[in-house]
């Protein structure tokens, strides 16, 4: 099998040397998507929420760019650095994935690249 680096510029560039996402046969593999403007390079201010749409957001452009949508994603990991904002996320997530869910993992770790308090990467059918 090959594969196929993905990029695009409605997502935020790499802030270390991997690419956005590599296809492979039928699948789609996004790196973590920090929440990152594309546009400016920053985070968002406010709560947990905006921030996790931002994540999300990227990663759709990311699908997108892949040849996918999110309607696709088989499996989902959401990086937390306090476990506490489980629920919040939870409320945001929902607003992009429908039945049937992806499998999903939701970890707590210590930190994240550039400070950022959520993480989140996909597998996606193409």
């Amino acid at each position: 099998m090959s594969k196929n680096v993905i990029h695009t510029t409605k997502a935020p560039k790499a802030v270390g040397p991997y690419s956005q996402a590599v296809a492979s046969g039928p699948l789609l593999f996004t790196s973590g998507q920090l929440p990152l403007d594309p546009e400016s390079g920053t985070m968002p201010q406010g709560d947990i929420q905006v921030r996790a749409e931002q994540c999300l957001r990227n990663l759709q452009s990311i699908a997108e760019a892949g040849g996918t949508s999110l309607d696709r994603a088989v499996k989902v990991t959401v990086f937390l650095t306090n476990m506490a904002d489980f629920q919040a996320v939870n409320q945001v997530y929902a607003q992009f994935f429908k039945e049937p869910f992806p499998a999903r993992t939701a970890l707590q770790v210590a930190a994240l690249p550039l400070g950022a308090d959520i993480e989140i990467e996909a597998v996606f059918e193409r």
